[in-house]
């Protein structure tokens, strides 16, 4: 591992001394085309022109660093990750400004995390400037593709993935790292509806020691019985309970999770603390930051089901939310359990639920200033 660090740190100027543009092969849409995707992006449906593509190798380091047109990848079939899910992600957004600007969100975070991640899995981490600097080479290549209509945003995928074709297991030496571009709309286009979830007894998201405060594939393939599972039990998502105990919240689906307790002025938000278990969110963490400076409370500890159920009961459980990079906020009004079902609240998104959520959107699309320093200019 100490001579794929080597290798990362001496290789990142591929990535920071300019990204030549590769237009061989592709063709870029038309005006009309785009417009026509943007008029109704949805999320994950359709991709930009060009993608990012850097490839490692033990010895040399990242190499190879380019846009080049977003086309399928040619793999073999003996190629490592396709055996042994050697495979990290993360997700940010990028936003049109204003002022005709485009800007992402506290990219230095992702990347920070994706290093954590590529560490956990044995990968040679991309340095967080190079991580950056590829992210700002495809925003500013597909900056028309960025949508303008309201709470829309461009989607960015960075991945890296074990490439080397071989069979044992064992670290590859080969990798891939990329990143994508998708346009996505509004995540609730007729109002912020909230959603039921099921709380999964039968299956766990992470356990102690293992990759759920990282972002790697197999954590997403573990989860999607369990999604399964809530479907057919008639919610839209599955809540996670710790795997020692099976009593204590942890996430929602792929989201961290809030509790308010009390209303106005005097609410107090609780949420899981970050236990090694739970993946440390960057909308969790912004969240955290604006509720303070209105003048909450923020209380990070372990929060059982009972205890939300209880709450709920006796009216100190006022509201409860998701969040996460694609909705920002996600009330949740209905919660299912073999130990019985609830309702928070009369069902209706909260009001601080509402506010913490008009507050960031607000900054991500500069409709308020940035005190923070959040947002991240291209170009």
């Amino acid at each position: 591992m100490t001579d794929t660090l080597a290798d990362s740190r001496t290789s990142s100027r591929v990535f920071t001394e300019g990204v030549p543009l590769v237009v061989d092969g592709g063709s870029r849409r038309s005006a009309a085309e785009r417009a026509e995707v943007l008029a109704d992006p949805g999320f994950g449906r359709f991709f930009t022109d060009n993608m990012f593509v850097a490839r490692y190798r033990t010895g040399q380091g990242w190499y190879d660093a380019r846009l080049t047109p977003y086309a399928p990848l040619q793999v073999d079939p003996s190629m490592a990750t396709l055996h042994y899910a050697q495979s990290i992600f993360e997700g940010l957004k990028a936003y049109a400004q204003p002022d005709g600007s485009v800007a992402t969100f506290r990219p230095e975070a992702n990347a920070a995390r994706f290093v954590r991640s590529a560490k956990r899995l044995a990968m040679p981490p991309v340095p967080e400037e190079a991580f950056i600097a590829a992210v700002d080479a495809l925003v500013d290549a597909d900056r028309d593709w960025v949508p303008t209509g309201a709470d829309q945003t461009l989607y960015l995928r960075p991945y890296q993935m074990a490439s080397e074709p071989f069979l044992g297991v064992r670290p590859a030496r080969e990798y891939l790292f990329l990143v994508i571009a998708s346009p996505a709309g509004a995540y609730f286009p007729r109002g912020v509806q909230p959603v039921s979830v099921y709380v999964s007894e039968d299956y766990v998201r992470a356990s102690p020691g293992g990759t759920g405060d990282v972002k790697c594939a197999g954590n997403y393939a573990a989860s999607l019985l369990a999604q399964e599972q809530a479907g057919e039990a008639g919610c839209d998502q599955v809540v996670w309970l710790d795997a020692t105990e099976k009593r204590y919240v942890e996430e929602m689906g792929g989201m961290n999770l809030f509790f308010v307790l009390g209303s106005g002025d005097d609410a107090e938000l609780i949420t899981p603390e970050l236990t090694g278990t739970l993946l440390p969110g960057i909308t969790r963490a912004s969240l955290i930051a604006l509720a303070e400076e209105m003048g909450h409370r923020v209380t990070e500890r372990k929060f059982g089901v009972d205890e939300w159920r209880r709450g709920v009961a006796d009216g100190t459980v006022t509201e409860t939310f998701a969040c996460g990079t694609a909705a920002v906020i996600t009330p949740v009004g209905e919660v299912k359990a073999r130990t019985g079902d609830f309702v928070v609240g009369d069902g209706t998104p909260g009001p601080l639920t509402m506010r913490l959520r008009e507050a960031l959107l607000d900054i991500q699309h500069g409709r308020v200033a940035d005190t923070h320093g959040w947002l991240h200019r291209v170009g």
